[in-house]
């Protein structure tokens, strides 16, 4: 492990707490954790540890451990949190994009999410299904705690329709991409072409970063991503 390496591991892990924080509309940081005191949104944490010496105790103390399903964002696949209660859900690879990766024409129509009405546009594409408010309007314009800026990305068709997108948000020198989906028929690299190519323009000169795993993190290798560290994501065992 470079010193390098664990800086990045650090700005990711900060840069994905940044977001959860601004998706959850709740919660607080400290030097090694993100928290939320309430049960979060559905697919998003309870916390998320920041450093590699996090306090265990004191990261449970600060969740809703008695709900069903408090989940931990083990950002150096370092805890055992077995002891109190909570098994491993999934494992994961955080990864890092530098800002001079080569990037490809997208086949679609890219463009910056705009608005509401677009918004829950895109979260339908996204999620398959009509929208459930999970991606709140407030994320369009409001500055949330540790994100200096967030982009909701969307690849259209001639006829407008939303066929691949992603979810961006910046944090110092790194910009965090996630959420990345193509519709049924829609090729997965032109998700990727297409986001990571308008992700250049909103902020040249920054890396991205992120975290995949299994076919999806084959995909981001293929489009300049290199892995450079584990997670874990532990739940409540109910």
């Amino acid at each position: 492990m470079t010193p390098n390496t664990e800086e990045l591991l650090r700005a990711a892990a900060h840069n994905n707490a940044a977001w959860c924080a601004a998706v959850c509309r709740d919660g607080g940081f400290t030097d090694r954790a993100w928290s939320s005191p309430r049960r979060t949104p559905l697919y998003y944490p309870d916390a998320v540890t920041l450093t590699r010496d996090t306090d265990t105790a004191a990261l449970l103390a600060g969740i809703d451990t008695g709900a069903p399903g408090a989940s931990v964002k083990d950002s150096f696949a370092v805890l055992d949190l077995a002891p109190a209660g909570f098994e491993v859900l999934f494992g994961a690879e955080w990864i890092h994009r530098p800002a001079s990766a080569p990037a490809a024409a997208p086949a679609l129509e890219w463009s910056r999410i705009s608005g509401p009405a677009e918004l829950e546009a895109w979260e339908t594409a996204w999620g398959g299904e009509e929208s459930t408010g999970l991606f709140h309007p407030g994320l369009l314009d409001a500055e949330a705690e540790g994100t200096e800026e967030i982009a909701f990305l969307a690849g259209r068709d001639a006829g407008g329709r939303i066929l691949a997108g992603a979810a961006v948000n910046r944090t110092g020198r790194v910009v965090g991409i996630s959420n990345v989906f193509s519709a049924d028929g829609t090729p997965d690299d032109e998700a990727w072409t297409g986001a990571l190519t308008l992700t250049a323009s909103l902020w040249p000169g920054l890396a991205v970063v992120g975290y995949e795993s299994g076919d999806d993190l084959d995909t981001a290798v293929r489009h300049g991503f290199t892995a450079i560290g584990p997670l874990r994501v532990w739940v409540h065992s109910d």
